[in-house]
């Protein structure tokens, strides 16, 4: 199996309808090149899932949601689950990003939960992991994202099902980028660590590189052994910004 790289964009708690213009500018953005060279997705927030898949239809874009509840229905208001996503259109969704850990205490067992649900209802799971900068500092960011890995990724992975974002917590819209040399390090343990847990399908699971990337930076960012792409967080709001980004891989 080729890993094809992932260009995604997560629009977090961003996006009204008028919004879908810049999902639409990508959508005619994502040439024939892009396409033989990757897969775009555009993670808008729930309240978009299925206009943005009416918009990008026939357009090859993948659409997915940023979060889901563990259980497919239930008296759990306010959440959504990963089968009304897949209802509403989405091919994908994120679990375990570093604000819903932070924000709402989620741990890598719910995180891990939270991914089996996305594999129970076909969609393709997005976990991620990354280090705090005290983390970092400490010297035990690659243990702590091992650790990550561990607790969040569910047994049942493929490398079909299951893509790995690393977003060090500290370069995340900070402004701060880490070296090329970390990001390099850095993905080449967690490609050790899947590889050892779940053999073949580990070396072909994707990595997605998140964290402050930038189309000046995404070159020196994304074009290396074993990252597979990008998560993208505010540059993906503008078609100009994340298509440059993925202009990278032509």
């Amino acid at each position: 199996m080729t890993r094809r790289p992932l260009v995604a964009g997560n629009w977090k708690m961003n996006g009204l309808k008028a919004g879908l213009s810049e999902l639409e500018a990508i959508g005619a953005g994502y040439s024939a090149a892009l396409k033989a060279k990757s897969d775009f997705l555009i993670c808008p927030p729930v309240t978009l899932v299925a206009e943005a898949a009416k918009a990008v239809t026939g357009k090859g874009v993948f659409i997915g949601g940023q979060d889901c509840h563990a259980k497919a229905s239930g008296p759990h208001t306010g959440d959504v689950s990963a089968e009304m996503l897949k209802d509403a259109g989405a091919a994908y969704v994120i679990v375990g990003h570093s604000e819903r850990r932070a924000d709402h205490g989620e741990s890598d067992a719910v995180v891990r939960a939270k991914a089996e649900a996305g594999l129970r209802a076909g969609l393709v799971t997005i976990v991620c992991v990354g280090e705090r900068r005290e983390q970092r500092e400490a010297g035990k960011a690659i243990a702590v994202v091992r650790e990550q890995l561990a607790g969040s990724i569910p047994d049942a992975a493929t490398a079909a099902t299951v893509v790995v974002a690393y977003e060090p917590v500290w370069a995340i819209g900070t402004g701060l980028t880490p070296t090329k040399a970390d990001v390099a390090d850095m993905h080449k343990a967690i490609r050790e660590t899947l590889g050892q847990r779940f053999g073949a399908e580990g070396q072909n699971t994707r990595i997605l590189y998140g964290g402050s990337v930038k189309p000046e930076n995404a070159r020196d960012l994304i074009i290396q052994p074993d990252v597979d792409g990008a998560l993208i967080g505010g540059a993906s709001l503008k078609a100009k910004d994340f298509l440059g980004i993925a202009s990278a891989y032509i």
